[in-house]
C-alpha cells in the first residue's frame, strides 16, 4: 500500500473513497481514530492508502478532486 493524500477534509475524504470505489479502487484509511482522539487541532492526518498498482489511477481520481474544488470541472 502507497500513501495517496493526507487530509483531514472530511467531505474530501468522503468523496474520494466513493469515487475511487466506483473505479475498483480499495482504499485503506489510516489514523482515523488517531485523528479523532486527539481532538480539534487537527494535528494528525488520516491517510487514504491504495495498492501500489492502483496509484496511477487513484492520482487521477485525485486530480479530478483538485479541479472540482478550484472550479475547473
Amino acid at each position: 500500500m502507497v500513501e495517496l493524500i493526507r487530509t483531514n477534509d472530511p467531505v474530501l475524504l468522503s468523496w474520494l473513497q466513493a469515487r475511487l470505489a466506483e473505479e475498483g479502487i480499495h482504499t485503506i484509511v489510516l489514523d482515523a481514530h488517531t485523528s479523532v482522539l486527539e481532538g480539534s487541532i487537527l494535528a494528525i492526518q488520516r491517510r487514504v492508502m491504495v495498492a501500489e498498482g492502483q496509484i496511477i489511477g487513484a492520482r487521477r481520481v485525485l486530480a479530478e478532486a483538485e479541479d472540482i474544488a478550484q472550479g475547473k470541472a
